[in-house]
């Protein structure tokens, strides 16, 4: 059990510092231009030098719905992560973690929803490049997903003995 608990929150410190990367950094997106690299994230674009990210009027309100349910989901994952340690101390013995579960979960569906978003509406948009593909940001953002709804089953699931 002490092993199966340890993983779990080694997962979940992954996850949080897997969703601070693909937050901050600006490699959701990759292209190339006639002076090299072109990557484009959530907050800047970058070539030589960064600057802030160049978006239409129509786009502008979908990045910032990005931008804001990721950090929704960087504040729920720690949230989770704190009231797991906060349970692990304090629960019952036949207790399950259903606070710490349901709190992963809203950073799941934070997660879906925010990449969803950059997905439907700045796929294959990296301003002044040709032919762009997906960053390393964009894929951690998924793999996040991934881990943070597998969390939240076993949070949901784990009882604590």
């Amino acid at each position: 059990m002490l092993v199966l608990l340890a993983g779990i929150f080694v997962v979940h410190i992954a996850t949080v510092i897997m969703l601070f990367v693909s937050t901050i950094a600006n490699v959701w997106m990759v292209g190339t231009s006639s002076l090299g690299t072109v990557s484009a994230g959530l907050w800047l674009l970058c070539n030589n030098t960064c600057e802030q990210l160049p978006v239409s009027t129509s786009d502008e309100a979908s990045l910032k719905a990005v931008q804001a349910f990721m950090i929704l989901s960087i504040i729920f994952s720690v949230i989770a992560l704190v009231m797991f340690i906060v349970q692990l101390f304090t629960l019952e013995k036949g207790k399950r973690f259903y606070m710490t579960g349901a709190i992963m979960l809203v950073c799941w569906l934070c997660i879906l929803i925010g990449v969803s978003i950059y997905t439907a509406r700045f796929t294959g948009k990296v301003p002044l490049s040709t032919n762009s593909h997906h960053g390393y940001c964009f894929i951690l953002a998924w793999i996040c997903f991934c881990f943070s709804f597998i969390i939240s089953i076993l949070y949901l699931v784990l009882r604590k003995k």
